[in-house]
């Protein structure tokens, strides 16, 4: 059976609704738990391919455990490398917008501060505010279409540098608890991993580009040359018709290809309460377009704060 043909089979084309041409659609009519059949399985993962990220409104019967079951159909779970998983589970995150340090408003790809970095995420909402808290989404692989051919072949051949200790202060918002929080529990352990900017999708063949504001440097190349160079490449990717926005509602779930992906989730939302809980699938090792493999540059403990006598 050929792929067109999966989906059509198991997932009806109305049930599939676009949310932006580019990229995402909502998939209706289906309740998702780790007991659906492998065909279902096999045209969920069919569409999230095509469309980057997808949702489910109504999900709210799922719990830590029966999100972690349907995850584990699409591969390993893994948990985060520095913040761990909530107890009892393998491979949850839960971020809650009363916690020190459990916001993120940046354009980042999930964890690329490590070699393989997960494949696939999924978020469920389960504490939405009435107002604001929306996730945004961008395609990289349309970013890169985007590109002129000339800066295509630059992109091709350059590799960047992530890591943790990126400068927190592209997080405007970020208070001073938040930033003794980043120093002192998000950067225990500092990663650097050189990505190249772009990779080779290992499912669909796409090249994506592959950076966010976790991204310390471009190797070779001079720190202003390169603010140029990630200004350029970022815009193609944040560009507003390269982007869906989803406003969350309590049982949602968004699942996206981390390969070929950024997101920033909106803290437009004041005090208002906000819990969303992530399950993450490991992923592939990236290659470039040339066959090499990104390489783990540093994984090291920081130093303790010197004492005074």
């Amino acid at each position: 059976m050929s792929e067109a043909s999966l989906i059509d089979t198991v997932i009806p084309r109305a049930d599939i609704v676009k949310r932006a041409a580019r990229i995402g659609a909502e998939i209706r009519n289906i309740r998702l738990s780790g007991d659906l059949p492998d065909q279902t399985i096999a045209a969920i993962n069919r569409v999230l391919l095509e469309q980057k990220v997808i949702f489910f409104r109504d999900q709210g019967h799922l719990d830590d455990a029966e999100q972690e079951r349907f995850a584990l159909r699409f591969g390993q779970l893994v948990p985060h490398p520095i913040l761990g998983a909530v107890e009892g589970t393998v491979s949850i995150t839960e971020f809650d917008s009363t916690r020190v340090g459990r916001r993120a408003d940046m354009w980042h790809t999930d964890w690329t501060f490590v070699d393989a970095y997960p494949k696939i995420a999924m978020l469920r909402g389960v504490v939405i505010p009435p107002s604001g808290g929306d996730t945004i989404w961008s395609n990289t692989a349309a970013a890169y279409l985007d590109l002129p051919p000339p800066v295509q072949r630059l992109a091709d051949e350059l590799w960047a540098v992530h890591t943790n200790a990126f400068d927190y202060t592209v997080m405007a918002r970020a208070s001073e608890t938040d930033r003794k929080h980043f120093d002192d529990v998000y950067t225990r352990t500092i990663y650097e991993t050189e990505h190249p900017v772009v990779r080779v999708h290992p499912e669909t063949g796409e090249r994506t580009l592959v950076l966010g504001d976790v991204v310390q440097h471009f190797v070779g190349i001079p720190k202003y040359d390169g603010q140029q160079l990630f200004a350029l490449f970022q815009s193609h990717i944040t560009a507003p018709e390269n982007t869906v926005r989803w406003s969350w509602k309590e049982g949602d779930v968004a699942i996206w290809d981390n390969r070929a992906t950024q997101h920033y989730p909106v803290t437009d939302y004041g005090e208002q309460h906000r819990i969303v809980r992530r399950a993450t699938i490991a992923g592939e090792v990236p290659v470039s377009v040339d066959g090499r493999r990104s390489v783990k540059r540093i994984k090291t403990a920081k130093p303790p704060p010197a004492t005074v006598a």
